[in-house]
């Protein structure tokens, strides 16, 4: 009975674990890409502020997805 309680559970968070993983990867990919090499930005400065900072963009938006039971 306990697995089946922790696997409910996972799946009715995977939308922001999927949103994090989608953001920190896209945070990446921004800082490597698209910020400058010498940003003086909070986002764009380091690649861990922007790979934080996506994911929890991308929690966010994942949330808005979300199915809430009615």
């Amino acid at each position: 009975m306990e697995k089946y309680k922790l696997t409910s559970s996972a799946l009715k968070n995977s939308n922001y674990f999927y949103g994090a993983l989608i953001g920190t990867i896209s945070g990446f990919l921004y800082w490597k890409f698209v910020a400058c090499s010498i940003c003086q930005c909070m986002i764009g400065s380091k690649p861990l502020n922007s790979m934080v900072y996506f994911a929890a963009s991308g929690m966010l938006i994942a949330s808005a997805f979300k199915k809430e039971k009615r």
